[in-house]
């Protein structure tokens, strides 16, 4: 007789992809107040943790492709929060800086996990534990698809 399938809520991809999108609901409003979108919200993080980076660095840390992140930082220069040029010493990279208003935005996102916090009601430590062993989980499956 063979195994039977596990159910859907016994999948583990299952899990964290609704819980991702949980997140992206939380997310969403207090998103649309300040003008920008999840995936534009991450290319922010990476600037806001180290300005003037080249457009396929901001893509490494995200993993994504660099022609998904072009037109997101296009639009968040049109959006006055950063700014493109190319980069003197390679004219092949587009560096990314964050404007005035880009940097000042950081501050006010942090509401976003303090919505976060409230809405999961578990302790702050709890939740921090989990981040870590979610980006554990994220680390060996990205090494065991890249080979390393």
């Amino acid at each position: 007789m063979p195994t039977p399938s596990p159910r859907l809520d016994q999948l583990l991809c299952f899990s964290l992809y609704g819980a991702s999108m949980a997140v992206n609901r939380v997310y969403k409003p207090l998103l649309d107040a300040l003008g920008i979108t999840y995936p534009q919200y991450l290319v922010l993080n990476v600037l806001w943790e180290d300005d003037g980076q080249a457009i396929g660095a901001i893509a490494e840390r995200l993993a994504l492709e660099s022609s998904t992140i072009t037109p997101l930082v296009k639009r968040l220069e049109a959006a006055g929060m950063l700014t493109r040029a190319r980069n003197p010493g390679d004219e092949r990279q587009v560096l990314v800086h964050l404007t005035e208003q880009g940097r000042a935005l950081q501050e006010r996102t942090h509401c976003l996990g303090e919505t976060l916090f409230a809405a999961a009601g578990l302790p702050v430590e709890q939740l921090v534990a989990l981040n870590r062993q979610v980006q554990a989980f994220r680390d060996a499956v990205a090494a065991h698809t890249t080979g390393h």
